[in-house]
């Protein structure tokens, strides 16, 4: 992994890796195996595929935003750490929190972490709904990301409350990414954000299309949103 991962990082989105950078993934990659016999985190895991797949993949954030030295960052959903871990990795100066509503995947995050030496890194166990509400996490957060976790329309009542006005939501989306935008009119509409456009990033070996969508918050969130949980996905606004 470490020469590969290394040369393409810089190759693809100009990240220059450390050997200690390097080690940190390849400890990430050991225990993100090790812990997949005792839990669900991933399907993928040869050492390839979590390289392109899950590292490399969220690396290409950056082609979305540049995080910055005490830049806020929430990853909504995080399952196994993606996309926040591997920025945290690249970028150590960010404060990253992890919001994740599975606590056993919380247990691996936090070991993972340590076992990475990690510092400035939260894990909060609670429904992105519920999130929401929280006075220490509505709008207080430069840079909102999510990979895989909802339909556009329902993923921006989870992002948008938790995103400062001024700041950005990336939402990491494959080939439905334009249709899902035109499904998110309204959404964005009431929640206070605006497309600044779609990135498409090629990751190699990877036929399939990797798109960023990014998402500016220009007004606040209505108090009232995001609702009880369950209700962004059964009733979308859309």
């Amino acid at each position: 992994m470490t020469d590969s991962l290394a040369q393409h990082a810089a190759d693809l989105f100009q990240i220059a890796l450390t050997p200690a950078q390097i080690r940190q993934f390849e400890i990430y990659a050991r225990e993100l195996v090790a812990w997949n016999e005792k839990i669900n985190l991933t399907a993928i895991t040869s050492p390839e595929g979590i390289e392109v797949r899950h590292f490399l993949d969220s690396l290409s954030v950056v082609r979305g935003a540049l995080p910055k030295a005490s830049t806020r960052v929430i990853d909504v959903g995080t399952g196994a750490g993606f996309p926040g871990l591997p920025l945290k990795i690249a970028f150590p100066d960010i404060e990253l929190t992890l919001l994740e509503a599975t606590g056993k995947k919380l247990t691996f995050l936090d070991e993972a972490a340590k076992a990475m030496g990690l510092t400035g890194v939260r894990t909060l166990h609670a429904r992105a709904e519920e999130a929401g509400h929280m006075s220490h996490q509505r709008a207080h957060y430069d840079l909102v990301l999510a990979r895989s976790v909802a339909r556009l329309p329902v993923l921006l009542e989870y992002l948008l409350p938790l995103c400062k006005v001024g700041g950005r939501c990336i939402a990491m989306k494959g080939e439905t990414a334009a249709a899902e935008v035109a499904d998110s009119k309204k959404a964005l509409s009431v929640l206070g954000g605006v497309v600044a456009g779609i990135e498409s990033v090629t990751l190699p070996g990877i036929p399939e299309p990797h798109l960023l969508v990014l998402i500016d918050k220009v007004a606040g969130t209505p108090a009232s949103y995001p609702r009880k949980p369950g209700l962004p996905s059964q009733k979308p606004l859309v």
